[in-house]
């Protein structure tokens, strides 16, 4: 996101600022690394060549919704062990050889690690090849009062979301009805008439469940 500056179209010797979208293609694996105390952009746009019917381009986008809590300072000599705290989102070449981001004995040995992650960001271009996106996420929880007797999951969600961004031509949950609407007069046994009623024959693994009746509340008007 960035500012603009216009002239008020109400009043224009004077100046406005509106936010405006920027495009920026990031191409290598320096670019791609947003250190855990920076800046990471509104938008994180993951693109291919391919467009939808829309002419832009198919691909999903990365939205983190929180992010872990401070990081060792760089000059400990344990913080290589876990140097992915670094970033709160790193992208990189897809390497065989680079398939985690740590690893259980690092934490045996954190002065001398067998994984570390800092050394998989060497600047190697990102531009047309298959790529991983290392996401830090995290919350810091200090126990209090009313974590009794059970702790409040309000306020301490953590995640991110992987949205399909242009990825489809339309909303792809319009294909899953939540409803469905049908007449006196139609067969809802159908399933041209009724999607539900097709499920037991496309999902085997579907419980055959007998057909539900109901014939009002019994043996209530004694009481």
């Amino acid at each position: 996101m960035a500012f603009e500056s216009v002239p008020a179209p109400w009043s224009p010797e004077h100046q406005i600022h509106r936010p405006v979208l920027t495009r920026r293609i990031l191409d290598s694996e320096e670019k791609a690394a947003f250190p855990l105390d920076g800046k990471v952009p509104r938008y994180l746009h993951f693109a291919t060549s391919r467009e939808n019917q829309w002419n832009h381009q198919r691909g999903y986008r990365i939205q983190i919704v929180s992010f872990a809590g401070d990081h060792l300072p760089e000059a400990s000599t344990m913080e290589k062990s876990i140097s992915w705290g670094r970033y709160k989102l790193a992208v990189t070449k897809r390497k065989e050889e680079e398939m985690t981001s740590t690893c259980i004995y690092n934490q045996n040995d954190p002065w001398d690690p067998l994984v570390v992650f800092a050394d998989f960001i060497n600047n190697e271009t990102i531009i047309n090849e298959d790529l991983v996106a290392w996401i830090s996420t995290g919350f810091l929880h200090v126990p209090h009062s009313e974590d009794i007797p059970n702790t409040v999951t309000v306020g301490n969600g953590v995640g991110f979301f992987l949205r399909p961004y242009n990825f489809f031509d339309f909303d792809p949950s319009i294909n899953s009805p939540d409803g469905v609407s049908f007449t006196a007069d139609q067969d809802a046994s159908k399933c041209d008439i009724n999607q539900a009623a097709c499920l037991q024959k496309t999902a085997s693994c579907s419980h055959s469940l007998p057909p539900y009746t109901y014939s009002g509340f019994q043996n209530l008007t004694s009481h």
